[in-house]
């Protein structure tokens, strides 16, 4: 019988990019191995999984020989592939004591015997009927910035992945969020009866895998196919129902404060962030936006008793309402590199309600912050702070998301040095009333994910045992 050769031109990238799915804490054996075939065509496939997710990379050129499926443990592959010089190959064999690994070794070849596996004990790769639908590049891009923003939180696992809100049928977006940010991009239109929520993983960001050519899409209820020329990642949809997020996005109408800035120098506005002094590096690592006088001011300081630290930034265009607000400069810095050159301050007086970076059809959301200092009320013997400053302590949002970018301010119309009216006081209480509920929903939520988590763990070692029973019993058939 013909060997199954594997380039190792070719091997190397194919088993970084398998290896991003293969858990090695896994207790099925199985887990560890690459299924390798060869088809009736000749061409020859990689295959590995965790059981929810299956990477497949196919060769370039097929190859001479019948068909044929080898099971190969990853580890081993790696290593000789470390050991081989680039314009080599590895042979892959059968022989009546199992598969053999065959290698360049001086004019001979060395052999590595491979452990036996049966063919039945490799889950079986779902398949796709119907068309596949192609992602284009601007929609691809809006699929990484989407993850990038999604939530890492196992307790939020619907919130681990990007979603695809196919409940539009003439406007469909893409979103991601933690609670803190949430992104947001439209003008897709694709042929989807439902949405999708794709789990956010390792491969579908590797360079490797995002220079093979364009996507193209392939989803049902519960799984989902993104595939380039040569590889195919599928995974299990996150199951749940993703949270309201439009619900989240202010009214653009109701910005008091635009900042439009230079897009040919966002880079150099990056740049400049990052020196800026910082007081809170561990935590927050607030900056300060001031729209003062129709000029934009980045306010910084590097201790936490100085006063803030002023720059200029040059060729930014303010129109509307004076405003002093605060946020994490990372935020900021995510919002820059991604291209969205216009901030909308929606309220100068209240000092939690979000901004939002935007460009044509994409945007963020985020979540402003607090200055610095524990103390949000000014003493006997202070003045009271300017009605756009924010209080002095960093705000944390809400927990589950995306109720933390929506907060509602206290009556408003009230002097801070005069007395509340009874009424006013009423008002305020139904608001702190409504805030627990709030609160109390928000922990069920999050009771409920993690429940769901911990029974898709139980599904998962429930189907390892089984396979487990399936091989033991399959020993003990054996006839010696």
């Amino acid at each position: 019988m013909n060997p199954i050769t594997l380039p190792i031109a070719e091997l190397k990238p194919a088993l970084a990019g398998l290896g991003k799915v293969i858990n090695p804490r896994s207790t099925l054996p199985i887990l560890q191995y690459v299924k390798v075939e060869r088809t009736a065509d000749g061409w020859i496939a990689l295959t590995s999984t965790d059981l929810d997710r299956f990477v497949t990379v196919r060769l370039e050129q097929p190859a001479t020989g019948p068909a044929m499926t080898v099971f190969v443990p990853h580890d081993q592959l790696v290593q000789l592939t470390k050991n081989c010089d680039r314009n080599e190959s590895l042979l892959i064999d059968t022989t009546p004591g199992g598969p053999v690994i065959k290698f360049a070794l001086a004019d001979n070849l060395g052999e590595s015997k491979v452990k036996l596996i049966p063919l039945a004990e490799f889950p079986m790769t779902p398949r796709f009927p119907g068309e596949a639908i192609p992602l284009p590049p601007e929609l691809r891009r809006s699929i990484h910035e989407a993850m990038d923003c999604a939530s890492i939180d196992s307790t939020r696992y619907v919130l681990n992945g990007t979603f695809i809100d196919a409940s539009n049928p003439k406007a469909h977006y893409i979103v991601g969020t933690d609670g803190k940010h949430l992104y947001s991009a439209n003008s897709f239109a694709l042929p989807l009866k439902h949405s999708v929520i794709i789990p956010n993983t390792k491969f579908l960001g590797w360079k490797e895998f995002n220079n093979d050519g364009e996507w193209q899409l392939k989803a049902d209820d519960k799984t989902v196919q993104i595939s380039s020329r040569r590889w195919r990642f599928i995974s299990k949809q996150i199951e749940g129902n993703y949270p309201n997020w439009r619900q989240t996005i202010p009214n653009p109408d109701d910005a008091k404060t635009h900042i439009t800035l230079d897009s040919a120098k966002l880079e150099a506005l990056s740049k400049l962030i990052q020196r800026m002094p910082c007081h809170d590096p561990e935590k927050f690592q607030t900056i300060g936006l001031e729209c003062k006088e129709g000029q934009l001011l980045l306010l910084g300081k590097e201790n936490g008793n100085e006063p803030w630290t002023r720059v200029p930034v040059p060729d930014a265009k303010v129109e509307g309402l004076e405003a002093l607000i605060f946020l994490p400069r990372r935020l900021l810095i995510k919002a820059l590199d991604y291209g969205l050159s216009t901030i909308s301050i929606i309220s100068i007086i209240d000092q939690i309600a979000p901004l939002r970076f935007h460009n044509k059809g994409r945007q963020m959301i985020v979540m402003p912050l607090r200055p610095d200092g524990a103390n949000t009320q000014p003493s006997a013997n202070q003045q009271p702070a300017p009605v756009n400053m924010p209080p002095s302590r960093p705000v944390h949002p809400p927990a589950p998301p995306p109720k933390p970018m929506i907060t509602n301010p206290t009556s408003e119309g009230t002097a801070a040095n005069e007395p509340k009216s009874p009424t006013e006081e009423a008002i305020d209480i139904t608001l702190l009333i409504r805030d627990k509920l709030n609160e109390g929903f928000s922990l069920l939520r999050d009771l409920s994910l993690k429940l769901k988590a911990i029974n898709r763990d139980q599904k998962a070692s429930a189907r390892e045992m089984q396979s487990v029973r399936s091989t033991l019993r399959s020993i003990q058939g054996l006839k010696i």
